[in-house]
């Protein structure tokens, strides 16, 4: 741990001009007093590491010094590529090896090129999960996360309705959407890939052979993503409503509803209605009537159903009720 901990420090101090004992004690993560032993060891050790009292005092490297010490391990080299998602790095257990990472690339840059870290960290930042959201790291997912990398195999329990399934599995890759981590994985007896929520698994454990797997080298993790969220989109669309919207309710639509469904729905639509106004009629896929009550709602005077008769029958008592409270 010291040694690993000296490393660092001198790879703080080469990508830096220099830094206080304060700076260097808060990177560290240790006190200001093991900070000055151990720039003492490595003075003795060798390394000129320069003390400047006073005020403005710190500590700095002497003559240009430039360590070697700047080769990637394997998990510091794949974390430097997730370095962008900085709570996904976390929620992994990956934070740690995207520090030493980025310090070894820092270290490795022309000088006039060591702020350009911390440059890009100023000007870019991606906060996955979605607004007023407060999504939990699934317990599991540093367990999964490992097997993921490791390209292990897994027996896996997971909560199915109000019953616990137990698969093994290989795990393929992970996926964050809007604040939720899923598993892509293929299930060994069905010789098939599946998407499970990680916050459902109850149990993570090595599987009985202990053994890797080899993966499929057609499998493109990004392209089966998008595929089989398009396939979930649609698959929840099991209702049908047909509507009359106005071209502001028609621009309008894709934001209120699925944008997918939206713009096919409207695409499909005839003519214009008869009457010069520009209303279309479409008939829009729908998760369910009560799901389409709440969407539709908010398009407000720009929309107007006409099938199925309850739904409509649920607007006309939504109106009757707004030209209640709003008469003057």
């Amino acid at each position: 741990m010291r040694a690993a901990r000296l490393i660092k420090m001198v790879l703080l101090l080469q990508s830096r001009p220099s830094m206080t004992a304060a700076e260097l004690a808060r990177e560290l993560e240790v006190s200001e007093r093991t900070v000055t032993r151990d720039a003492q060891a490595l003075s003795e050790a060798g390394v000129p590491v320069y003390a400047e009292r006073g005020r403005a005092g710190g500590y700095r490297l002497v003559g240009g010094y430039r360590t070697r010490l700047t080769g990637l391990a394997r998990s510091e080299a794949e974390a430097l590529f997730l370095s962008g998602v900085p709570g996904a790095l976390r929620e992994m257990g990956l934070e740690d090896a995207a520090s030493a990472a980025r310090l070894k690339v820092s270290a490795a840059l022309l000088p006039s090129l060591s702020d350009a870290s911390r440059a890009a960290a100023q000007r870019f930042h991606l906060d996955a999960p979605s607004w007023f959201t407060e999504p939990k790291t699934p317990e599991l997912l540093p367990a999964v996360a490992d097997a993921v990398w490791d390209d292990r195999r897994v027996v896996a329990r997971y909560r199915r309705g109000d019953s616990d399934v137990e698969r093994e599995l290989e795990p393929y890759g992970l996926v964050l959407k809007a604040g939720v981590w899923y598993l892509c994985a293929r299930v060994a007896d069905h010789d098939s890939f599946r998407v499970y929520r990680i916050d459902r698994f109850t149990a993570v454990d090595p599987a009985a052979s202990d053994e890797r797997f080899t993966r499929r080298e057609d499998f493109d993790l990004p392209a089966f993503w998008e595929d089989r969220a398009e396939q979930f989109a649609r698959s929840i669309l099991r209702a049908e409503v047909v509507v009359r919207v106005s071209p502001e309710g028609a621009r309008r639509l894709p934001y209120a509803v699925d944008p997918t469904a939206a713009r096919e729905a409207l695409e499909l639509a005839g003519p214009p209605d008869g009457d010069g106004d520009g209303w279309v009629t479409v008939t829009l896929p729908v998760e369910s009537e009560e799901v389409a009550h709440g969407q539709l709602a908010g398009l407000g005077p720009e929309v107007e159903v006409l099938a199925p008769a309850s739904l409509r029958a649920r607007f006309t008592r939504d109106a009757t009720r707004l030209a209640a409270l709003y008469r003057p």
